[in-house]
């Protein structure tokens, strides 16, 4: 790569303030983790909380987590593999030595062949992490969708992905769903409960609503 890694796209976003708990959406996540799910799907549209939910419960639960943030410029698939080894790296440096390596050659190695490597060096660390993949809906790039199907369908116990995403992804959704291997959290999750609505409007903006008008307004913005 010709530019520096940013960063910051490596970085768990903070904990914010004056955030409504979502204990039922800790523990969907909670559960897919401990049902060892290959997946954890959080697809619904923009401004729905996708990153926050999943960004909150990591910083409550002890199992470490490499966070990749992505963008339009992660469309490059030697871009994407190299900051998906550094978002690893931060966990284990071993991990990926070899892949950076193939990354200098003049042609970029097929998909599969350098997930597998990758996968290779997961399974032989003794650490138990989260693989985060934020706003995944940029990605358009057919590469980068193999290598991350062949990740999801061959990662070791050793690792859990998750996708944040405003739309599907083209993996293999319908078989990991047939497997019972995946776990979905969508846009009727993240909607606010009533409890959850009445705490936002009484606690944290301080407006101190009567049931019914709390009730009348989760009603009409649909917990939104």
């Amino acid at each position: 790569m010709s530019l520096p890694l940013l960063t910051t796209k490596l970085y768990l976003p903070p904990q914010r303030p004056n955030l409504v708990p979502r204990p039922r959406l800790m523990v969907r996540l909670g559960d897919a983790l401990c049902s060892r799910h290959c997946l954890t799907l959080v697809s619904a549209k923009a401004g729905s909380g996708k990153t926050t939910v999943v960004s909150e419960w990591l910083h409550q639960q002890e199992r470490p987590a490499a966070w990749l943030s992505l963008d339009d410029s992660d469309n490059d698939p030697r871009r994407f593999s190299t900051y998906l080894v550094a978002a690893l790296q931060k966990l284990d440096i071993k991990i990926g030595q070899t892949v950076l390596g193939r990354l200098e050659t003049p042609q970029m190695p097929q998909a599969e062949a350098l997930v597998a490597e990758l996968i290779n060096d997961v399974a032989a660390s003794s650490i138990s992490f989260l693989l985060v993949l934020d706003d995944y809906h940029l990605i358009r790039n057919e590469w980068v969708h193999q290598a991350v199907g062949f990740l999801v369908e061959h990662q070791p116990p050793e690792m859990q992905l998750v996708l944040i995403t405003r739309v599907d992804p083209p993996l293999p959704l319908a078989r990991l769903r047939g497997r019972g291997q995946i776990t979905e959290i969508r846009d009727h999750d993240l909607r606010f409960t009533s409890p959850e609505a009445a705490q936002f409007l009484n606690e944290l903006m301080a407006l101190d609503l009567p049931a019914e008008e709390v009730s009348t307004l989760e009603g009409r913005t649909e917990g939104w």
